[in-house]
């Protein structure tokens, strides 16, 4: 049996965390599918940028929009979407087989607007509407502009991927906002089967303090950051909150491991997957870790502990070494949105070169 298999069958979605047309033109995403137990994908305007910059295969749906009076802007979200649609449909029998629950694919609003909620809620019922699709997430960034917007999107049946978290008090708040969007449809006689997950960004912790903390606590923080928000979240499912809503109808939103790459060429290739396996959750993966962890990943698998093991201790190290572990995960965060909006900007920049250079041809 695969390692990632092994992980699948353990309880966890091995989600990928790319797209590109070549994995969509070529089989690929369809082989991992089938091959790999991948059950979703993410992504994000990095993940388009290096896409759409890296090759010709956007040219020729680029060059359609020559004359149109489209934005730039406009004419990504249609070169991103009929990606997306392409993958979503690939997951479909999953999306099916699971009563709703996996195979869903992401589509990011601007990162423009982070900081804006009213914006947000606007192009996160536009891009849903125009994806057309139930197998879709709208990523939405945890922002405290944004939890409001994702109340008022889960509440207009818009399933979202909360995204840019970094610490259980983000994954919390992303959850309120969550079940505050669920509870507004019960109260207004509507079905609370709408689906989320919240991203919490593991790896990006280890990268931050790497020269900040003595060698025996190298590549310990993400891991331990993860710890202290599963319990959170594993609390949070037995709380009466959510069973009440459970009993209306309601699926739970789901804990997502995102940027579970390693970054550190002394760790292990697998860190954040091994690290980070417990049912009911999502782990999405760079294409390389997935073939890494396919290739080499440990088997049996263990799971994390539910009361989060030794994470409080390793914690309190990290604090006790001068790390401010709440200034930190705020700096991420905002860190964390300037890096997607820098991507936005090259992106976005990039389908205009695209089409003048296009046009002049």
């Amino acid at each position: 049996m695969k390692a990632t298999q092994a992980l699948h069958e353990a309880g966890q979605s091995l989600w990928l965390d790319n797209i590109t047309r070549t994995l969509l033109d070529e089989g690929t995403l369809a082989k991992y599918i089938a091959e790999l137990s991948v059950t979703g994908l993410t992504s994000n305007p990095t993940i388009f940028e290096k896409a759409i910059t890296g090759g010709d295969s956007y040219d020729e749906q680029v060059h359609g929009f020559h004359g149109s009076d489209m934005t730039d802007e406009q004419v990504f979200f249609e070169a991103a979407i009929s990606d997306l649609q392409r993958a979503a449909d690939l997951f479909g029998d999953i999306h099916t087989r699971t009563d709703n629950l996996d195979g869903f694919v992401s589509l990011e609003v601007s990162p423009e607007l982070a900081y804006d909620t009213d914006a947000t809620v606007a192009q996160a019922k536009v891009l849903h509407a125009k994806v057309d699709r139930s197998n879709v997430f709208i990523k939405i960034p945890g922002t405290p502009e944004g939890l409001p917007a994702i109340s008022a999107a889960i509440h207009a049946g818009i399933p979202v991927n909360v995204t840019l978290l970094f610490n259980s008090a983000h994954a919390l708040a992303a959850a309120d906002a969550y079940y505050t969007g669920l509870e507004r449809r019960v109260a207004d006689g509507l079905s609370p089967n709408i689906q989320s997950v919240a991203s919490l960004f593991m790896s990006r912790w280890d990268v931050a303090v790497a020269d900040q903390v003595p060698s025996n606590l190298k590549d310990k923080l993400g891991l331990a950051i993860g710890g202290r928000a599963y319990r959170d979240y594993r609390d949070l499912l037995a709380s009466e909150r959510v069973q009440s809503l459970m009993n209306e109808g309601a699926r739970p939103q789901r804990l997502l491991w995102a940027s579970t790459g390693t970054k550190d060429p002394e760790a292990s290739d697998t860190l954040y997957i091994a690290g980070l396996a417990a049912p009911y959750t999502v782990n999405t993966m760079p294409e390389g870790t997935l073939l890494d962890y396919a290739d080499h990943g440990p088997t049996p698998v263990v799971v994390m502990d539910p009361d989060g093991g030794d994470c409080e201790e390793v914690l309190s190290e990290f604090e006790a070494a001068g790390v401010d572990l709440d200034a930190l995960a705020a700096k991420l965060q905002s860190d964390g949105a300037s890096s997607f909006v820098n991507s936005w900007t090259t992106l976005i920049e990039a389908i205009n070169t695209k089409r003048s250079a296009l046009a002049g041809e």
